[in-house]
């Protein structure tokens, strides 16, 4: 795995007759130490169409000074990026371009800027020598990476541009605190803050070879088409014609009405969202960064509820292939999702024994049990993360939303559209939920108690689509309805934390350590069930009155 470094700076741009002011004095600064001059030589990588510079994503190979090697920078939030590095090679390094795919699919990377760098570092430290950020001095020239790879081609008299940016980065014990006040500072010395968010987006917008605001490529779903922008928002707000049996469908969708928002605006917002958490949580999950596979899960789940619910706005023709991928990759995040939940729910149950309980070395054996699930389940996802199956299920989302599959609802109000899609659900989880009731105690209820928990999670889903049309009223009932969910969901993850109980309490034994403490957590588990029965007829009332329906209908 690549090494990781957390980059959270501020950047600036001046004149070359502008001076830099004495930072000493500043916050808790006080010495400025000079840490001497680098010459940084740069070559930027992204596809030809530009699909990591739509991200806000850098992929360098960089000679010279501290830090040679292969850098990958993913942004985090405005000012923090993650760093990843790896050695110095002659092309990309595989460790960083796996988690470049959900961006660049099977797109080749290709130079697309040289930067030469004269850096001048100065450190800013404390009054015990402690460095709290560092202060770097650039003199930049870029050129198009055509005819400028060639380090023997590339040099003074070659077309290109120049400028002079200053970067401030915390380092060691320095905080936002400390950024601000060097920030005004700098800005007091005539000093500006950056017109582009990285070198990179300045030098391809000074050499001419920015691609903002052109169409997006036909087989990478870059920035602009995650957020509605570029072809796909032309289609969407135009004919709402769609590939497959919907196509000529949706005369009239996506143009907005004159109260606000049409069904397909809506829907597609929607889908759009889940489809931008998918592609950036994907080199989250491979770094196995906390609550990156949940996230993730949520979101394929969220998407293919919607494909469920909004079917008078998306050709279901054209969105059930799509579903059954999705519920795919759920499953699969779903091994590793649900052996950490699971764990945990047993380990907080084994904390809670008093040590008189706890016979045998039941703490040694769970994280036995958890460590050989998890070694199988984490290969296993980052095999399907790697393989054509969710290759080719990230380009069918691109596909979707560059044509979505519109039908004629979709030009309809979408207050009208929306409502009917969330009591639809509702009526399906009422059904659900009072056969659940009914059921005979034991398997049969825990099943029935099971498909009233996915229905209840389908209604919340298409109540929280519709919030931009319903507003506050859908809002609540999402509430009201993911109350039942948890509810049910509590039982749900009891059931299964039986059987994770039966099995270890079987390894215990005959492993001769006994299974008493793990049949006492069985017979915890199963009152948690009973509980949950019993309070679900109170919760299901509240949740199922008829006046909170009656407000979603305009």
């Amino acid at each position: 795995m690549a090494d990781t470094v957390r980059e959270i700076e501020r950047k600036y741009e001046a004149d070359d007759d502008t001076r830099l002011p004495d930072l000493a004095g500043i916050d808790r600064v006080t010495a400025v130490a000079e840490a001497g001059t680098e010459d940084l030589d740069a070559v930027y990588y992204d596809t030809a169409d530009q699909r990591l510079a739509a991200a806000g994503i850098t992929l360098r190979r960089r000679t010279g000074g501290r830090d040679a090697g292969w850098h990958l920078k993913l942004p985090v939030a405005p000012g923090v990026r993650d760093e990843l590095r790896a050695p110095l090679s002659e092309t990309p390094p595989p460790e960083l371009t796996a988690l470049v795919r959900s961006r660049v699919l099977d797109g080749e990377l290709v130079a697309v800027v040289r930067l030469r760098t004269r850096r001048t570092v100065r450190v800013l430290k404390d009054a015990a020598g402690t460095p709290l950020a560092e202060v770097a001095e650039d003199a930049v020239h870029a050129w198009p990476a055509a005819g400028a790879v060639d380090a023997g081609t590339a040099g003074a008299g070659r077309p290109g541009a120049r400028w002079r940016e200053i970067e401030v980065e915390l380092v060691g014990d320095g905080g936002a605190g400390l950024l601000d006040e060097v920030g005004r500072a700098l800005t007091a010395a005539g000093v500006r803050p950056a017109s582009a968010a990285s070198k990179l987006a300045r030098a391809l917008a000074e050499t001419g070879q920015s691609r903002d605001g052109a169409a997006p490529h036909a087989a990478g779903p870059d920035e602009r088409l995650v957020h509605g922008s570029g072809k796909a928002a032309v289609k969407a707000k135009g004919k709402g014609k769609g590939k497959g049996k919907g196509k000529g469908k949706g005369k009239g969708a996506g143009k907005r009405g004159k109260k606000g928002p049409t069904a397909g605006d809506v829907v597609l917002r929607y889908a759009r969202e889940q489809v931008r958490v998918i592609i950036e949580l994907d080199p989250a999950v491979r770094r196995d960064l906390p609550d990156a596979v949940h996230r993730m899960r949520v979101a394929t789940r969220r998407l293919r509820s919607a494909f469920r619910s909004y079917t008078k706005v998306l050709d279901r023709a054209a969105t059930q292939p799509i579903g059954v991928e999705l519920k795919w990759l759920a499953a699969e995040l779903g091994v590793e999702r649900d052996r950490e939940v699971l764990t945990e729910r047993l380990r907080e149950g084994l904390a809670e024994l008093p040590g008189t309980l706890r016979l045998g070395p039941v703490d040694a054996r769970l994280r036995i049990w958890s460590e050989r699930h998890r070694a199988g389940a984490r290969d296993r996802l980052l095999d399907v993360l790697d393989g054509p199956r969710y290759l080719a299920l990230l380009k069918t989302l691109h596909a979707f939303l560059e044509e979505p599959p519109l039908r004629k609802a979709a030009g309809r109000p979408a207050p009208e559209v929306a409502a009917g899609a969330v009591l639809k659900d509702y009526r399906r989880l009422a059904r659900r939920t009072e056969a659940a009731l009914a059921a005979s105690a034991g398997r049969e209820r825990d099943e029935a108690l099971h498909g009233a928990r996915k229905a209840a999670k389908r209604t919340r889903y298409a109540a929280e689509a519709a919030r931009p049309a319903l507003g506050r009223p859908a809002k609540k009932f999402a509430k009201r309805t993911k109350r039942v969910q948890q509810l049910l969901g509590d039982h749900q993850d009891s059931v299964v934390a039986r059987g994770a109980l039966r099995e270890l309490a079987t390894q215990a034994q005959r492993a001769g350590e006994g299974g008493f403490t793990f049949g006492l957590l069985y017979g915890r588990e199963e009152a948690l069930a009973v509980d949950r029965e019993r309070a679900l007829p109170d919760v299901w009332r509240k949740a199922s009155r008829r006046k909170h329906r009656a407000a979603l209908r305009p």
